[in-house]
């Protein structure tokens, strides 16, 4: 499949058709399509070994495919036009600047998706420098705006990340990947790790921004309330492959899949 196959005046934010990832002769992940929409959550949930995060990885081209496509609806610029367009055919420096501004990716460990050697107003501003922007005062600025947003103290604009809890440096990490506007954002267990009174906060900080902010989501859980909290449609995934897919109360509600509905009985199970 390549950027002919869909029409680049389709409203999808994101098209993801037949992907899949080997390791040997194990399929990790095979056979997945998604469609996403501007400004909708996916949930894409799971046990451990199902699939979900190599998932995650191939759509946001960490992973590269073994088998499918990735369609993104790019901006249009003076280099090409946009639309839904094949990133397979995007250079590794397109790919890149892409990650790096239209795309935010939180890691389940907030330390793998921080600079812990630098200040917490610099983790945020780095990503705005990409952009192009270089004054000192503005980035400095937005820094400690976006330090509000997440509900840190802007008085620790100039500590480092060591210094912060780790439900505070989740909330950083996600200053640094909003603070560029992205339109996609991937989610990898972002409350995973956390106290349960810490993971209440940062789910609730999430939702706003989501809302507030119009974003695009693919949120990675094995949790199915945050699946519920945060996500309009979810897919459930075993040994590699997608066995539901649906609206996400429905799917929890009255799931179809037997395997689908043992995940919500040992939820709902003591």
């Amino acid at each position: 499949m390549n950027g002919a196959d869909l029409p680049v005046s389709d409203d999808r934010l994101l098209a993801v058709r037949g992907v899949g990832k080997r390791y040997g002769t194990r399929w990790a992940c095979r056979d997945v399509s998604i469609d996403l929409w501007p400004g909708e959550v996916l949930a894409i949930v799971g046990e451990s070994g199902s699939g979900k995060s190599t998932l995650l990885n191939l759509l946001s081209l960490r992973t590269p495919l073994d088998e499918g496509s990735v369609h993104y609806a790019l901006r249009a610029d003076g280099r090409e036009p946009g639309g839904l367009r094949d990133l397979a055919g995007l250079s590794e420096a397109r790919q890149r600047l892409l990650a790096r501004t239209d795309w935010g990716f939180v890691e389940q460990n907030p330390r793998d998706g921080l600079r812990m050697a630098v200040s917490a107003g610099a983790n945020v501003a780095e990503r705005l420098m990409v952009l192009g922007q270089s004054h000192y005062g503005e980035l400095r600025g937005q820094a400690i705006d976006w330090m509000r947003r997440v509900e840190l103290d802007p008085a620790r604009v100039d500590e480092r990340p060591t210094q912060f809890s780790g439900g505070m440096q989740q909330r950083l990490q996600i200053a640094r990947n909003l603070v560029t506007q992205p339109r996609l954002v991937f989610m990898d267990e972002p409350t995973s790790g956390l106290d349960v009174s810490v993971q209440a906060r940062l789910l609730d900080l999430l939702r706003s921004l989501v809302d507030d902010l119009g974003l695009a989501c693919i949120v990675v859980t094995h949790d199915l309330a945050v699946a519920r909290l945060l996500a309009h449609r979810m897919l459930v995934m075993k040994d590699g492959a997608v066995v539901e897919a649906g609206l996400t109360d429905r799917v929890l509600d009255d799931p179809r899949h037997p395997y689908t509905q043992l995940l919500v009985s040992s939820v709902l199970t003591p």
